[in-house]
């Protein structure tokens, strides 16, 4: 039996309530993790839980077993509160992908992913291109990849100040990680992230 839905503009949404929204608008997103949210809005775990739980009753958000997926209920808000960007995202790196590779398999291999710096955000989906976030374990730095017609760009949103350091050693860790998944011999078991001065090998 299908769940009779109120006028979104009657539900009584908190402050913090509508910053998860307007983000989850801003970005686009389609799915996504309760880490990376957490990072990215630097929301206490309790205080995130409890307004996810709200969104959810309101069914604007599902939780499966991989994370959190957006509905599209969500346009009943965004149509009162049009989602907007700041523009501050700046694009690292550029590069086509090899023509054999299956974008679909790309994604689904990167989707999730925790390695180096970087920590799983969500990922967006516009039928054209798909676009995969990630932010630093601080949280100051977001990493977009947007794969798009074979392409593959690199963008970072900075949250907090500007390391451009920091952002480019994510974004090279990221294609390294790239790199290797479009390998034809697909057996390299670790890889390569650095953090300091130091190189440390993970699980691939």
């Amino acid at each position: 039996m299908d769940t009779e839905w109120h006028d979104l503009s009657d539900a009584s949404f908190g402050e913090r309530d509508i910053d998860v929204l307007a983000l989850l608008g801003e970005e686009d997103l389609a799915v996504f993790s309760f880490d990376g949210l957490k990072r990215r809005l630097g929301l206490h775990p309790e205080t995130l839980s409890r307004i996810l739980f709200r969104l959810e009753q309101e069914g604007i958000v599902e939780k499966g077993p991989t994370g959190y997926s957006v509905t599209p209920r969500i346009n009943e808000f965004l149509r009162t509160n049009p989602a907007c960007s700041d523009g501050s995202r700046v694009r690292l790196l550029q590069t086509f992908l090899p023509s054999d590779i299956s974008v679909n398999q790309l994604v689904s291999d990167l989707r999730g992913r925790w390695f180096g710096l970087l920590r799983w955000l969500g990922l967006s989906d516009n039928g054209g291109s798909v676009t995969l976030k990630w932010i630093t374990e601080d949280g100051d730095i977001q990493v977009d990849a947007n794969i798009s017609e074979m392409a593959l760009t690199i963008e970072a949103k900075f949250l907090q100040g500007k390391n451009m350091n920091m952002a480019l050693k994510a974004a090279f860790q990221l294609v390294t990680y790239i790199s290797r998944l479009c390998s034809p011999s697909r057996h390299v078991q670790n890889v390569a992230f650095y953090k300091g001065s130091d190189v440390f090998l993970m699980p691939a």
